[in-house]
């Protein structure tokens, strides 16, 4: 490991809504296992993934690791939510990146200083590139860094960049995408990032891209993706290391899903679990369709043209014997006793949904969404995509009603996610000297 080895003080960085920090939890929690003095560093309302791991029991008897959590002020959830950000995040990949300077830009000397504080006495920072702050840091302090990734964002002639929402634009064509992307973002939010460099860190402002520049230094990249649902592009460098997901330890050995909900949320869903066959989920994470209303309608219509019952998340769906609306929940928890999952295309969520070896229907918003709705097509495990804004009650009761289809190839995925060890994967990578 960087610092010479032995027992060092890690900040681990979890920027974003709960399918990016809990990967990152369980990363800092394995790490914290070994010794290491291990700081989580995300935004208030996840402090609780630090304390108690994927549900809301802390697990009898474990008492043999602590990880510190540093609280981020800045919400990405509220953000998201707020009618600003839902124009900001229907807006199309550049129009996405320009809402950074409407949307982003005024929290974002908060955030600086926020994670400038919680990572000053560190010796290793693990970090999404999302930001740059592992170079940012490097550059203040001398700090070491780690490039976490939650898609595969090294550039390779096999795919196109996840942001692209094309399939292939042929080998030449899908690595140019990467150096595009990165690019045009730079082009965008350079003059942002250097006056948060100058104005927050007191330092020179960068001249180009800081992911160029990292995948000059070949700064070692841990991606928390499995090689089962991406194999490992055969052009990637050696410092760039497929791990496997970053899953935390079932919380608790009890049977029931209450205790592994979010408090005041979901009552009486391990009840309806049991009353019935198994249901479909359905819920899109942090993102708000623009429509909610008539997304809900359809949904429910759906559930009911394809004789389903229903767990819904997040939707105004009225309840009804067949269906349940939840807030919060552990997905890893809940999915294994659904008969399929329906969700928005998250890296986490894809991740989860995957792992609980049922089929997925992916509805992607926008950003890397279409790119996983993609792969679990590819994989077998789930149907076409259905993007949000073609969801209709028709076309989620067509794959409704074809989901066994997939059911054996969704199994055997799971039980191939279940016994890899990514997590532990990342962590021997981390200490490597």
């Amino acid at each position: 490991m960087a610092a010479g080895g032995g027992h060092v003080k890690v900040a681990v960085l979890g920027l974003g809504s709960r399918g990016d920090v809990q990967p990152c939890a369980a990363l800092a929690r394995e790490l914290a296992t070994r010794g290491h003095a291990v700081t989580l560093v995300a935004p208030g309302r996840y402090a609780w993934l630090a304390r108690h791991g994927a549900g809301n029991v802390v697990p009898a008897g474990d008492t043999g690791f602590e990880v510190g959590f540093a609280a981020l002020s800045v919400d990405p959830v509220a953000v998201v939510e707020s009618e600003e950000g839902r124009r900001w995040l229907g807006s199309g990949p550049l129009g996405f990146v320009r809402g950074f300077r409407s949307v982003v830009e005024p929290l974002a000397t908060t955030l600086v200083k926020e994670v400038d504080a919680a990572c000053a006495g560190a010796d290793l920072v693990l970090a999404p590139a999302l930001g740059a702050f592992g170079r940012h840091l490097h550059d203040r302090y001398g700090t070491p860094y780690r490039l976490l990734h939650f898609q595969p964002g090294e550039p390779t002639g096999e795919f196109p960049n996840p942001l692209v929402r094309c399939a292939t634009l042929g080998p030449l064509g899908n690595r140019a995408s990467y150096a595009v992307i990165e690019r045009l973002g730079w082009l965008v939010l350079g003059r942002m990032v250097n006056r948060l460099r100058s104005s927050v860190l007191g330092l020179e402002p960068l001249r180009g891209s800081p992911f160029a520049a990292d995948r000059r230094a070949r700064v070692p990249v841990l991606c928390g993706v499995s090689p089962h649902v991406v194999p490992r592009p055969a052009d990637w460098p050696a410092h760039v290391h497929l791990t496997g997901y970053w899953r935390l330890p079932p919380a608790g050995t009890g049977s029931g899903i209450e205790d592994y909900l979010e408090a005041g949320t979901g009552s009486g869903l391990d009840d309806f679990l049991r009353a019935g066959p198994a249901p479909v989920f359905v819920g899109f994470g942090s993102m708000v369709p623009d429509e909610p209303e008539r997304v809900a309608a359809e949904v429910a219509g759906a559930l009911r043209r394809a004789r389903m019952r229903g767990v819904v998340q997040g939707l105004p769906v009225a309840e009804d014997d067949d269906v349940r609306v939840v807030g919060e929940v552990a997905h890893e928890r809940l999915f294994p006793r659904t008969a399929a999952v329906v969700h928005h295309g998250g890296a986490g969520t894809t991740g989860t949904a995957l792992a609980a070896g049922v089929p997925n229907v992916v509805c992607p918003f926008f950003s890397d969404q279409p790119f996983w709705g993609r792969r679990v097509a590819a994989l077998g495990a789930g149907p076409r995509p259905l993007p949000v804004t073609e969801l209709t009650r028709d076309e989620l009761a067509a794959r409704l009603i074809v989901i066994g289809e997939y059911r054996e190839n969704a199994a055997r995925l799971g039980r191939l996610l279940r016994v890899e060890h990514g997590v532990k994967n990342a962590a021997d990578l981390i200490e490597r000297p």
